[in-house]
Formats: C-alpha cells, sequence, structure tokens
C-alpha cells in the first residue's frame, strides 16, 4: 500500500502530529527522534510522538542522527564520531589546518604529503602531534613509480614519527614500501592474536588492486624485509594471516588520478571480494565509497550501497582550511557538474594516465593534453620543430626551454638524481621531466594564486564540487568565507541522515511531497550549534 503525505499551504496540527510543510519538515529532520506517519481525521500527518491510538500509524522510522550512519566497527577502529573521512589532495591542498579540524570535529582527515619533500612532511607531523596527540589523523602514501625515493622516505618518516594510519593511493601493485610500513605494526595482544598497530586505508578503483590488498602481504617481500632488518621474525610470521589494509576506500569518478567508474557498478564488485576474502580470513576489511560525493543525497546513496564509510575530497578543497589559494576557492565556487575535464598527471606522465581537473576558468587541460601529444611524436626537445618550440616557450613555458632544464636539474639534484642520469642518456626522458615541470608548476601556481598565470591553473576537482554548489546555491554555504570544513562536514552528514530517513519511508510505501523531503544548509547560527554538539 502507497501513502501520499499531502500537505497544506497553512499550519494545521492534531496534538503533535504536524500536516503543514514546515511542521512535517521539522519533524523528519529532528534525527535523534523517531519518526510516525500517523492517519488523522485532518489526513495522513507526521509526528515525533508515539501516539495513543497505535491503529493510525501508517508507517514509522527510528532514530537516525548522522553518528549512526555506516559501521560502527570503522567508526570504533579510528576513533571517530561519524564514519566520514576527509581524503588526501596532493601538495599539501588536504592542508594541516584541514586535518586539525576535521579531527576535532570527530572525523577522519588524510594530510596530503604527496609531492612534497619529506621534510615538509615532517613539519606537518609534528604538529600533529603537538596539537592533536589524541585525535584521529591519516597521511596520505602516494605510489610514485617514477620517484620511488619519496615512497622510502615516507614510510622512513611515519615509522620514525608513529604515524598509526596511512591512506595508500595511486597503487598499482604493492611495494616492499607500503608492504613494510604495514608489517612494521604487526604485532600480537595479550590473548596472542594479531593486532595491526599500523593501519592502512587503501584507496582503489579496481578490483585487482582491492585484491591485492585483501590479502596478507606477498611472502617474498617479506622474507627481503627481514633480511635486512627491517621486520622482526614475528612480524613476518604475523604477516602471513593479516590482509595488507584495514579499509579499502572504493573510488569511482572523482577529482586528481581516476578512472572514472561509476560508483554504483564499481562498489558491489569490490563488496563481493571483500565478502569472500572476509570469509577465508575472518579479518574484518570495512569498505568506503569516494568520488562524485557532494551533497546529503550522493552520501546518502553511498550508505546505501553498504559503505561503511564515506571520504569526501573536491568539496574540501573549496574550504577555508584547505591548502590552496583564495583564487582557487573562488573558481571552484563557481563550478558546475561538467566544469571538468581530463589532462596528463605529472606523476604518472610517460605512462599516459590522466587525471581530472577544473575546466572553467582555466586553459590548463588544452596545453596539458598538447604537451603529452608532442611527447609521444617527437623523440626529445631537440627534434621539436622550431616552430612548435616556439609556442611553447612564449605561450605555455613563457621561458627558453634551456632555462626550464636548468631549473629541472637543480631540482632532481636535490630530490631524485637517478632522475637525471636516465635523462642523460634518454633524450625522450629529458623531454618528459622538462614537460613535467609545467604540469608540477601549474598545480602550484594554483595553490599559491600566482596572478599571472591563472591561465594554467591545474585544480584537481571531480564533479562533486558543482553538485555541492547546486546544492548550497542561495544558503549561507554559497559564500566562500563561510565553507569551513567541519561545518560542511556536519551539514553534509545531517543531510545524508536525514535524506537516508525519506528513503526509509519511501521503501515502507511512504510518499512525501517534494517540499519536504530535501534537506538545505540552515541559518549558520543553526549549524554552528549543530557542529557545537
Amino acid at each position: 500500500m502507497t501513502v501520499t503525505v499531502q500537505t497544506g499551504a497553512a499550519p494545521r496540527t492534531t496534538g503533535v502530529v504536524r500536516t503543514d510543510p514546515a511542521g512535517v519538515h521539522e519533524a523528519l529532520a529532528r534525527l535523534e527522534q523517531p519518526v510516525y506517519v500517523v492517519r488523522t481525521g485532518a489526513g495522513i500527518g507526521v509526528s515525533n510522538a508515539r501516539p495513543a491510538d497505535t491503529g493510525a500509524i501508517v508507517a514509522a522510522a527510528g532514530p537516525l542522527p548522522p553518528e549512526r550512519l555506516g559501521d560502527a566497527g570503522f567508526r570504533a577502529r579510528h576513533g571517530l564520531r561519524y564514519a566520514y573521512m576527509g581524503g588526501a589532495m596532493a601538495g599539501g591542498i588536504a592542508s594541516e589546518d584541514l586535518v586539525i579540524e576535521l579531527a576535532k570535529a570527530g572525523t577522519l582527515g588524510s594530510f596530503g604529503a604527496a609531492g612534497l619533500l619529506p621534510e615538509r612532511i615532517e613539519r606537518a607531523l609534528k604538529r600533529f602531534a603537538a596539537e592533536i596527540p589524541r585525535l584521529p589523523y591519516a597521511v596520505n602514501l602516494i605510489h610514485a613509480p617514477s620517484e620511488q625515493e619519496l615512497e622510502r622516505a615516507g614510510v622512513e618518516l611515519f615509522l620514525r614519527h608513529r604515524v598509526r594510519c596511512v591512506e595508500a593511493s595511486a597503487f598499482m601493485d604493492l611495494t616492499p614500501h607500503i608492504v613494510r610500513y604495514r608489517v612494521a605494526g604487526l604485532y600480537r595482544d595479550p590473548q596472542g592474536r594479531p593486532v595491526a598497530g599500523n593501519r592502512v586505508i587503501a584507496k582503489v578503483s579496481r578490483p585487482e588492486v582491492a585484491e591485492r590488498f585483501l590479502r596478507p602481504a606477498p611472502e617474498s617481500v617479506v622474507a627481503d624485509l627481514l633480511a635486512r632488518g627491517l621486520v622482526t621474525a614475528e612480524q613476518a610470521e604475523l604477516a602471513r594471516v593479516v590482509p595488507m589494509a584495514d579499509d579499502i576506500t572504493i573510488e569511482g569518478d572523482s577529482g586528481g588520478h581516476t578512472d572514472r567508474r561509476p560508483l554504483v557498478a564499481l562498489f558491489p564488485v569490490i563488496a563481493a571480494l571483500r565478502d569472500e576474502a572476509q570469509r577465508r580470513t575472518g579479518y574484518p576489511v570495512r569498505l568506503g565509497a569516494a568520488g562524485g560525493l557532494g551533497t546529503p543525497a550522493s552520501i546518502a546513496a553511498a550508505y546505501g550501497l553498504g559503505a561503511d564509510y564515506v571520504v569526501v575530497g573536491s568539496v574540501h578543497q573549496a574550504c577555508l582550511e584547505s591548502g590552496t589559494s583564495p583564487a582557487v576557492r573562488a573558481m571552484l565556487a563557481e563550478a558546475g557538474v561538467a566544469d571538468c575535464d581530463m589532462a596528463p598527471a605529472a606523476d604518472m606522465f610517460e605512462l599516459g594516465v590522466d587525471l581530472q581537473v577544473l575546466r572553467k576558468g582555466t586553459m590548463f587541460p588544452m596545453r596539458a593534453r598538447r604537451l603529452y601529444e608532442l611527447y609521444k611524436q617527437y623523440d626529445g626537445v631537440e627534434a621539436l620543430p622550431a616552430g612548435e618550440r616556439r609556442k611553447l616557450e612564449t605561450q605555455v613555458f613563457r621561458r627558453p626551454l634551456d632555462d626550464i632544464w636548468a631549473d629541472v636539474q637543480e631540482y632532481f639534484a636535490r630530490r631524485d638524481p637517478d632522475q637525471l642520469e636516465r635523462a642523460g642518456r634518454e633524450p625522450r626522458r629529458k623531454m618528459a621531466l622538462i614537460f613535467r615541470w609545467y604540469l608540477g608548476m601549474a598545480s602550484r601556481w594554483a595553490t599559491v594564486g600566482e596572478g599571472d598565470r591563472v591561465a594554467d591553473y591545474q585544480v584537481w576537482t571531480g564533479p562533486a564540487i558543482g553538485a555541492f554548489n547546486a546544492w548550497t546555491a542561495g544558503t549561507p554555504l554559497a559564500a566562500v568565507e563561510n565553507r569551513r570544513v567541519a561545518l560542511v562536514a556536519s551539514e553534509l552528514m545531517r543531510g545524508a541522515a536525514f535524506t537516508g530517513r525519506v528513503q526509509q519511508l519511501t521503501l515502507g510505501g511512504v510518499r512525501l511531497p517534494a517540499s519536504v523531503r530535501s534537506y538545505r544548509p540552515a541559518s549558520l547560527r543553526e549549524t554552528s550549534e549543530v557542529v557545537a554538539a
């Protein structure tokens, strides 16, 4: 049986039962209380109180505060209030401020360590130890095939500073460095059970990669670590029974590195792999959902798919605490869902890997794609036709390529000298490093707000920011100066719980009018009170 709630233009009440639009919405929004759909003499209404005449109850839904969304085990494992994570955005865009504010709000933030030098990452780790010593946080460890030394140095830092949670991203296979981090944290509890002291959240977009993190570490890699004295014999033994990851974030179409998979298609496939692995090992691996999550409806849908937690990225970049420039935040606030494009990734340029970036207001995607076309077509910068080289030097690089090469040499001399050695032998490798200079600088120009380089800004983002802008239009959160990350997280989670409640009633056959079934951000005063609570 389907029941339609019809609301009148003016308030009409029967005791505590509300039939007017404002009253129905208000009752639905009391998430900490149950909600009853009740048949009255004035029609169908909604109440938070159980009516004396229980026969009048048409449908009901229990309390659904945002703290109940997702998996309780995930919240307990990481010490969280909400099953909500702020994903890492490289180059420190997921900044210390952003991570700290998310931690204080009872969520998990991942510091965007990818692309940063070890000394910069170490400053962040020291700040976390000083300001949030007992609160949860994660640090990103990105797989960079062309810069293995940075991956190794990152793990050294994490072990030295006792970082207990790493978000592993862009891995196509397991490397000795991520295996070392995982295995070096294994120990037995007083009952002799294995415990993973170093937690790994693996972000994946392919089933075959998920399978690698669902299994224990490769024995050959562990044996090598043991032979080099980097793990103990007991840790090597425990590594046979503990999977590589505690949690796996399933990433659909997102900003930055993305395979642009539809989340609704990808999630069930990897969930089935997880279920099978759990039957074999008995070790609980939680699944998160990421990519395209910028509204309460999308987050509620992710939980509906079975996600134990959700991961938000692009929306956080538009928040005041992010490590990008005011100019980029303003650009993001104007973006629509179709204002993104694909462009070559600096860290995987030679492999032809793309990432998703903002298209509106910048020429970066077009210029970056042209660089990759030239890389594929010619054997080196010396082989470029004179006209092509002149265009690059005047329109893209704005400097002679020889000067750019000098900067590249200086950069890699202290970061990864092996790159220069290879470039000396391989002209196309030299070309790749020069072109990667532009890709790397384009993201830096954006984060620092370089005024005369707006047309070259590389801003990693996905359609979620456009959806968020549409949802917040006409509300306080439409203004950039009001977008504080704790407030955004709280409103998204409350909205997701509200949406989940509406969905529960809908599945029970209750059709609510469009005017009452959507959650909109409240006034700043009201939302601040919710965050403080």
